[in-house]
């Protein structure tokens, strides 16, 4: 029976609060550099725009307002969008479990989310699945309030909604997919034709200045899809199945989810007792589906299939109050001890080591120390640019420079620009008369002009261990072969 939400509200934004709380307190003290990508977005955020070359804007604006509000650009105001996303999509969860189910299902669906490994994750670095994800509950919510209202209100602010969600994030788009298999597959949920052309329209309206935008800047959609899905993006005039990929992906998502919720999305389909809401898998199964058709071709990030997690949590824990009680409590038991564990990760990530060798974290430490060392290199060579073929250098030094008046150029491709950096701080050949040409290559060959080396860069214990970082003096002359 539906629960008013004056039964559930109170616990649930208590527990909520709580949670979150604790994270804020984590992500204060995390010990993790911002990572390349992390980087990259507040980077974007520099320039308002209504699209980036592999990014929606919403991320980028809502860092850029964050940074700017705190007058700071250190990981923990960079970060803090985050957590505080996550815990306004688990309590719009909620509202959507206590309509659909009661008050017990509301709080602990609440709960389940926010413990969701890689939620917890995703609570302390910053990404667009974090924006996403309030917006596709939203998306949930109003859908699910409209195939029982019928109201035009309610068809304006899915629409709206999802809108909203493909701006953070394009897999948001599968909501839409999703929509129209739950249409022809799942009668109790199906909406009325004037409702879904009210909802297209708002839609519509919203990513409209997304895709205006892509073509304005005469960016080849297509190919910018497959450059970033990696299909074909290395001249392959084939892409032969992987198996391999394809089990990987699966094991990610085990972990991702958590074992008793991957358990529970696996069983449910084939479940002889279904709970009224098992429609909604159909804005789960078909996300994953895709995610796993990815992997199988090429290659499939664990968050690709993030945007099925909303209706996996409802569904899930929905189905286990009333089928499996015991394994919503051992999943929360699992997750709640996962969710403690990556927060103490993230405070301690310079003092915790895999064997003797590097930290366990190594991936997210060193990078701000090594990019003041290129700075500081470069301000003993005036008027000289910063030029680097690696997107994860270019990321942390724009990130890193502060006010320094230094030009930061990247390396261009021999073929098309296949990165944001590439498009937006192209090196041209008379970009400046000298450059400091951060690298890994072993030599610089220059056909006119010269190159030396001028210092190594020590990497061991930081994100580019393993590496040999390598800083060539270039002459103006040189630059046109730096690729």
């Amino acid at each position: 029976m539906p629960a008013r939400a004056h039964i559930w509200l109170f616990p649930a934004v208590l527990i909520v609060g709580l949670i979150t709380g604790l994270r804020l307190i984590a992500l204060f003290y995390s010990q993790a550099d911002i990572f390349a990508q992390e980087a990259q977005y507040w980077l974007l955020g520099q320039r308002l725009e209504f699209g980036y070359y592999s990014e929606p804007p919403l991320l980028a604006w809502v860092i850029r307002a964050t940074t700017d509000l705190a007058a700071s650009n250190t990981p923990f105001w960079v970060r803090l969008p985050a957590p505080v996303f996550h815990a306004l999509t688990a309590l719009i969860l909620a509202a959507v479990a206590g309509r659909l189910h009661d008050a017990r299902a509301a709080i602990w669906t609440a709960v389940t989310y926010l413990t969701i490994p890689l939620v917890s994750v995703g609570s302390i670095i910053i990404s667009s699945e974090a924006v996403m994800a309030p917006f596709i509950a939203m998306g949930l919510l109003f859908y699910l309030r409209l195939t029982d209202s019928g109201h035009l209100s309610d068809a304006l602010l899915a629409g709206l909604s999802i809108g909203l969600a493909v701006m953070a994030n394009y897999t948001g788009v599968y909501f839409l997919l999703c929509v129209v298999l739950t249409t022809a597959f799942a009668p109790r949920f199906r909406i009325s034709a004037p409702n879904a052309i009210a909802s297209l329209f708002i839609f519509a309206l919203v990513v409209s200045p997304n895709i205006y935008w892509t073509l304005a800047n005469d960016i080849n959609f297509v190919g910018r899809t497959l450059n970033i899905a990696n299909w074909g993006g290395n001249g392959q005039s084939n892409m032969p199945i992987n198996f391999v990929d394809l089990g990987e992906f699966l094991l990610s998502q085990f972990f991702a989810i958590g074992p008793f919720i991957f358990a529970t999305l696996i069983f449910l389909p084939f479940a002889k007792r279904k709970t009224r809401p098992a429609g909604l898998l159909l804005f789960a199964l078909p996300i994953i589906a895709l995610a796993c058709f990815q992997a199988l071709l090429s290659r499939a990030t664990v968050n690709l299939a993030f945007a099925a997690y909303p209706a996996v949590s409802l569904v899930a824990v929905i189905w286990l109050i009333e089928a499996k009680a015991r394994w919503l409590w051992m999943s929360l038991l699992v997750n709640g001890a996962a969710a403690i564990g990556i927060g103490f990760l993230a405070t301690q990530a310079e003092s915790l080591y895999l064997g003797r060798d590097q930290p366990i974290l190594a991936q997210y430490l060193g990078r701000d120390e090594i990019s003041r060392e290129i700075l500081e290199l470069a301000d003993t060579y005036p008027g000289a640019a910063i030029v680097s073929d690696d997107d994860a250098i270019l990321a942390d030094l724009f990130l890193t420079r502060q006010d320094r008046n230094v030009l930061i150029l990247s390396a261009q491709p021999i073929e098309r620009s296949m990165n944001y950096y590439q498009r937006a701080y192209p090196l041209k050949p008379h970009s400046a008369p000298v450059a400091l040409f951060v690298t890994t290559q072993q030599q610089v060959s220059c056909t006119t002009g010269s190159s030396r080396e001028i210092a190594k860069i020590d990497t061991d214990q930081t994100a580019y261990a393993g590496d040999t970082l390598r800083i060539f003096r270039v002459s103006g002359a040189c630059l046109r072969d730096l690729n």
